[in-house]
């Protein structure tokens, strides 16, 4: 099959869809691939690296114009032109962006959204959202290092003693696990909360404390369990008791990292701006969440700002700041992906059979199929 991959024109946007590595093990499978001239180049990856592995180089019309075309964002509407119909496309689609995937569908494009596979285990290889999120959570505390104009060790000097910093983590997702083990590493004093109590042992195993908030009735518990991975929204009544916890612990805190996401939802609301009041000057707010409208309202979207004395930083795309590893991961999640909707002779076919294969198809043949 001929594949293409194109650059990425998305704002930002440093990944890459297919690394050389990859290259190579889609070329021993028979298929003929295309890269766009310098679309890894951000990511590392110069064009005579994709020629040494077996691509071709070409424009972006030739890229768009393959059978199957690999990205990492969604194609604009100049990118869709330029794409023919009943052609495939794989990528991070945003499987709650209709309008887009309608545009897709309009397009006579066959569409696989990998954000939208089911977190099972057979499912793990090719989860872009985890590979993803643990970059950000690492990238995430290196940015407050790098903001935080204190050192984040313990150091006993003859100058006198450095105290640790304290680092509040609110979410312990992949995201999260991955924040405290670089905070752990970097020697601070870590705290995180979660709603989830099944966190608790993976949360004190990477040498943090767990901010416990008991549940006090089933209905509470029930959610907190969550579904499919994802946490779900908790009653009011928990919130309430959780935020007088969390308050305490933020006031306290040099660093805060915020990584509380609801698929399709807003952000919901961890840190107030009392809670910001309340901070120490010169601290640290990453809101990992701020293209979902913030864990913080006084993040801004792709900014990092100064309120109350407390730096507040609201990158967007966090994993497109290490591109050659995001890159990297991403690309190997794509191929894991490719398996299941290429035969054994090398030609696509598309198994509604297979539960993964299912959950990430959102358009074929003109018709959107999520509604």
């Amino acid at each position: 099959m001929l594949i293409g991959i194109p650059l990425e024109t998305v704002a930002g946007e440093t990944r890459v869809a297919v690394t050389p590595e990859t290259v190579k093990k889609l070329k021993a499978q028979g298929h003929t691939l295309r890269v766009q001239t310098g679309a890894g180049i951000a990511a590392s990856a110069i064009d005579d690296a994709y020629v040494a592995a077996g691509a071709e180089i070409t424009d972006a019309a030739g890229a768009l114009g393959a059978d199957m075309v690999l990205k990492v964002r969604s194609p604009s509407a100049d990118e869709r032109a330029l794409m023919k119909p009943g052609a495939v496309l794989v990528g991070m689609l945003n499987p709650f962006d209709k309008d887009n995937l309608q545009a897709l569908a309009s397009a006579n494009i066959t569409a696989f959204a990998l954000e939208a596979a089911p977190r099972t285990t057979r499912a793990q290889s090719m989860d872009v959202l985890s590979s993803q999120a643990n970059i950000a959570g690492y990238k995430a505390v290196m940015i407050a290092a790098d903001k935080y104009q204190r050192l984040f060790p313990m150091l006993m000097t003859a100058a006198g003693t450095i105290k640790a910093a304290r680092v509040v983590i609110l979410g312990v997702g992949v995201a999260g696990l991955q924040a405290i083990a670089t905070a752990k590493r970097l020697g601070a004093v870590i705290e995180a909360s979660d709603v989830r109590p099944s966190v608790k042992e993976q949360v004190e195993s990477l040498g943090a404390k767990f901010i416990d908030v008991p549940y006090e009735t089933a209905e509470e518990k029930e959610a907190a369990e969550g579904v499919g991975g994802y946490a779900r929204p908790m009653p009011q009544s928990w919130l309430d008791r959780q935020k007088v916890e969390v308050a305490k612990r933020v006031a306290q805190a040099d660093v805060v990292i915020t990584t509380a996401l609801i698929p399709g939802r807003a952000a919901p609301v961890l840190v107030t701006e009392e809670m910001v009041k309340s901070m120490k000057p010169g601290s640290v707010i990453v809101d990992l969440a701020a293209p979902a409208g913030g864990n913080c309202p006084l993040t801004e979207a792709g900014q990092t700002v100064v309120k109350h004395g407390v730096t507040l930083v609201g990158e967007t795309n966090l994993p497109a700041l290490v591109a050659a590893d995001s890159s990297s991961l991403y690309a190997r999640n794509v191929l894991d992906f490719l398996k299941l909707v290429f035969n054994k002779e090398g030609q696509f076919h598309i198994d509604l059979e297979d539960d993964i294969v299912k959950a990430c198809l959102m358009c074929r043949d003109g018709q959107l199929l999520r509604s």
